[in-house]
């Protein structure tokens, strides 16, 4: 059999003593957790390591015996520890002594009440033990076979080790009758700041959840509700963003405590983003309101939409014509462009209509940023949906006559084969069509196929354009998308102390010698930075809609609609 001794390397200079620990039998272990400093009286140790049991929930008991030479005054001291293996009655007693300042000990195992005593081989794994107490152990992605089984014996000792946190408050400066060596010996570790921050944290969640319930109050009116705000609730990014940064203080401001380690972490996480968030955007904000920027802003505005206009006349006058010496059909040619001529030409007195309250628009927009830069973002977003309404009403009207055509051919098409789409079977059948019905299909299907490649070439440009704008909004959308799910704590917590999050263990060999116990030690393995990023990313409200290739290929050509956004329950259409 062999016996393996999890020792914490800061108590190995300990005086001599007693080793109080957790014994994990399913793994023949010992977890050595404390040593207990002579003097002492066995029915104290007995009752502190109750109270200890009761708190924890561990099986906290006395291992064994630490003798340290250094620090004998008696030579009937290996005796007297030997003895107290009756007092304390622990199968096996172990016995660990350190020789001067020799870093080759001596480990052996005591069976009094055996009565077959076996010969163990012995390891002794020196721990750090203030590392494995506040790093957490991640189970691993492959849960299946000896990995899962290798994980849930390491869990057992960083479990044991994790809710021992009781018997790590006592110190050597204490006056109770215990004298405890462990990592916090010389003093529990605290921060001023950090406790004025807990005293502080108090009434801040209490006001910030009054203010908090009073705007989900107002959000969750009947006001809310009818047609129009509901409809740009649903429509604009900005709203969409706003709830879900409500969401977020909710569950920061909750005084409900975490349950687990990652309900912790999400905690964190989001109180990080949003200070990261909060700072981005008041630096934004007061990078605009430096130097007129605002100002500079709104006198260029005006021009950049006249000359995007004047683009799309040119490009219209171009699709009147003859464009790439493409033979179109001149009268609905010249009726497509009359009519998106004068919808250009309405843009564009929209926009002088509204130039002299733009820089006030502007201006008030731009405080929007101390709610955070995604927020600000999100403002963006929804200004270029605005701005580019015209080529999103072009990309409409040339979608739907696209897909009125489209249709219509292939229904004319299954005419021609004596076919028909049955509605309630949600299949094609057979059908048997007279003369006057074959010959104005014939006639139709003759003048939606001459008139197709006008139509098309009229979809294809706006489309394209359509589809830029598309495009910018949705890298908008991906970098609000990645501030919102970025776990930053996590991966700042991984840069600055790496065993905090906890992959596995590796096992160093140290320096042997020969008759001494073959020593290890436990270093921890931290999780990649794509493992962090994978386990505690925060969920969004995902307004991008995530349609493969094949799909958007499949809804260009049919001349299906392409939304800039997706929302939650809805359909596209």
């Amino acid at each position: 059999m062999v016996l393996k001794v999890f020792f914490p390397s800061c108590c190995s200079s300990a005086d001599s003593g007693i080793l109080i620990g957790r014994w994990i039998s399913e793994q023949n272990s010992a977890v050595v957790l404390a040593v207990v400093h002579f003097p002492f009286i066995p029915v104290q140790v007995k009752q502190y390591l109750g109270e200890v049991q009761r708190v924890t929930k561990v099986s906290v008991s006395v291992l064994g015996s630490w003798s340290n030479s250094k620090q004998e005054k008696e030579e009937s001291l290996s005796e007297f520890l030997e003895d107290l293996g009756t007092i304390f009655c622990h199968e096996p007693w172990i016995q660990i002594s350190k020789e001067g300042d020799s870093k080759f000990w001596s480990c052996s195992t005591l069976q009094k009440h055996s009565k077959n005593p076996q010969e163990e081989e012995i390891i002794l794994v020196y721990y750090d033990q203030r590392k494995v107490m506040l790093s957490h152990l991640h189970p691993p992605l492959d849960t299946a076979g000896q990995g899962a089984e290798d994980a849930s014996k390491l869990s057992a000792i960083f479990d044991t080790v994790a809710r021992s946190r009781v018997l790590f408050m006592t110190d050597r400066y204490d006056e109770g009758p215990i004298k405890l060596t462990h990592w916090q010996s010389d003093g529990v570790e605290a921060s001023i700041i950090v406790e004025l921050m807990k005293q502080a944290s108090v009434p801040a969640c209490v006001l910030l959840t009054f203010l908090l319930s009073l705007v989900s109050g107002i959000c969750r009116s009947r006001v809310l509700k009818f047609w129009p705000l509901s409809f740009l609730w649903s429509k604009l990014s900005t709203c969409e963003q706003l709830g879900h940064r409500l969401q977020h203080l909710q569950v920061i401001s909750s005084n409900k405590k975490a349950q687990n380690q990652n309900q912790l972490m999400r905690k964190a996480n989001i109180f990080v983003s949003l200070l990261i968030d909060v700072a981005l955007g008041i630096l934004l904000m007061s990078w605009l309101y430096r130097k007129n920027r605002i100002g500079h802003l709104a006198d260029t505005l005006i021009p950049v939409a006249d000359h995007v206009a004047e683009e799309l006349q040119d490009l219209l006058q171009w699709l009147m014509g003859a464009p790439a010496g493409l033979k179109m059909n001149r009268a609905l040619d010249q009726v497509l462009g009359r009519f998106f001529l004068y919808h250009i030409h309405l843009w564009i007195s929209y926009i002088h209509l509204l130039s002299p309250f733009i820089e006030m628009i502007l201006w008030y927009v731009g405080l929007s940023a101390c709610l955070g830069l995604t927020v600000a973002l999100c403002i963006l977003s929804d200004i270029i949906a605005l701005l580019t309404f015209h080529i999103y009403c072009f990309y409409v009207y040339g979608a739907r006559l696209y897909c009125l055509k489209i249709y219509g051919l292939s229904s004319l098409w299954r005419l021609f084969r004596g076919k028909k789409w049955n509605v309630l079977r949600q299949r094609v059948d057979s059908c048997s069509y007279d003369l006057d019905q074959l010959f104005i299909g014939t006639l139709l299907f003759t003048i939606l196929l001459f008139l197709l490649p006008t139509t098309a070439l009229y979809y294809l440009v706006f489309t394209l354009l359509r589809l830029l704008v598309v495009i910018v909004q949705g890298l908008i959308h991906l970098l609000v998308d990645l501030i919102d799910s970025l776990p930053l704590y996590s991966l700042i917590l991984r840069l600055c102390r790496s065993y905090r999050l906890a992959a596995g263990v590796k096992f160093r060999v140290l320096e042997q010698q020969d008759g001494k116990p073959l020593r290890l030690l436990m270093q921890i393995n931290p999780l990649s930075y794509g493992a962090v990023v994978q386990t505690y990313r925060l969920p969004t409200y995902s307004c991008y809609p995530k349609d493969s290739w094949a799909s958007l290929c499949k809804k260009l050509f049919l001349g299906e609609l392409i939304y800039p956004w997706k929302h939650k329950g809805e359909k596209q259409n």
